[in-house]
């Protein structure tokens, strides 16, 4: 069963298109990463998915309702973090809580109860009678997250959660997100951090108005960019260069002074092969050891396929 199910998903504002045709099923349980540059449209997919603005065209069903005809529902199963947390700094970090829940329509009680489990969860719990106002940033992302909880959504969106906070304040943001995967929840993240895209993401979205490409991250790489090594030579790399791409199973190889990055078709069986002509060929091997491309490559790579099919 899919979380989330998109069907030429279109918005238009006047004679601008910012989200078009958008066609996309996302499981239930998933992390799912949506990239894309500034004014992409993600944005407005997010705003369309919560039932906080109509498409223009198309349908979208979330945690199984339509987002036009049971946009109440929606809302009530979907939960959201923006850029800007949104917090009362004057108001303690229980009163925030409690004061949100209550606007998701619990009572006093339901309020308190989920205010103290999540405060506790986030190892807030010390603090709940302080100002937010006096909250590190890392603290109001994590009671932000919290907020977005109070009503236990079914999906949760998250645009860019560990933006501006310390590596210590970023860890345990993601850590957080891996626990509500593993407590069943759907997570549809945007962010402009592609490890972190890379190390939480099930699957992965690269996006500019149009859906440019969805698979795993793995499955992008290989498609992309097939399966690579990286052979460490005691020498020069420029001059094996020939050598190596004269072989029939090599898709592409390039050299960075004693390094050799090279594209196969199947590492396993074509490795033998390649180290055997390269000793040949006269090369001192310290190591070979496999090359996997950072989803960065992945993504401009994509964001320039994208750009030509555009034109």
């Amino acid at each position: 069963m899919n979380a989330i199910e998109c069907h030429q998903l279109s918005r238009r504002f006047r004679s601008v298109i910012a989200v078009d045709q958008l066609d996309l099923c996302i499981p239930i349980g998933t992390i799912f990463g949506f990239l894309g540059p500034n004014g992409a449209g993600k944005t407005t997919t997010v705003r369309m998915l919560c039932a906080l603005i109509a498409p223009s065209a198309g349908s979208a069903r979330v945690a199984g309702f339509d987002i036009q005809t049971e946009a109440e529902a929606v809302r009530a199963n979907t939960g959201i973090l923006t850029e800007t947390p949104g917090l009362y700094d004057a108001l303690s970090a229980i009163e925030n809580l409690v004061f949100f829940a209550r606007l998701y329509g619990l009572s006093r009680d339901q309020a308190t109860e989920r205010a103290t489990f999540y405060l506790r969860l986030f190892e807030l719990w010390e603090r709940r009678n302080e100002p937010v106002g006096g909250f590190s940033k890392g603290m109001r992302q994590k009671l932000a997250i919290a907020r977005a909880l109070l009503h236990d959504p079914a999906v949760l969106f998250l645009d860019e959660p560990t933006s501006g906070l310390d590596p210590a304040a970023a860890r345990a943001v993601r850590d957080l997100i891996k626990s509500l995967r593993a407590s069943g929840r759907t997570i549809f993240l945007t962010t402009h951090n592609l490890a972190e895209a890379d190390e939480l993401c099930d699957l992965i979205a690269v996006f500019r108005t149009r859906l440019i490409s969805l698979d795993t991250p793995a499955n992008l790489r290989t498609r992309l960019f097939g399966l690579g090594v990286r052979v460490m030579l005691a020498g020069p790399a420029a001059p094996l260069v020939a050598t190596v791409q004269a072989l029939p199973f090599v898709i592409d190889v390039t050299a960075d002074e004693q390094t050799l990055f090279i594209r196969l078709t199947d590492p396993e069986h074509d490795n033998p092969v390649l180290v055997r002509t390269l000793v040949n060929a006269g090369a001192d091997i310290r190591y070979l050891e496999p090359f996997t491309p950072s989803l960065e490559t992945v993504y401009l790579e994509l964001m320039q396929e994208g750009s030509a099919i555009g034109k």
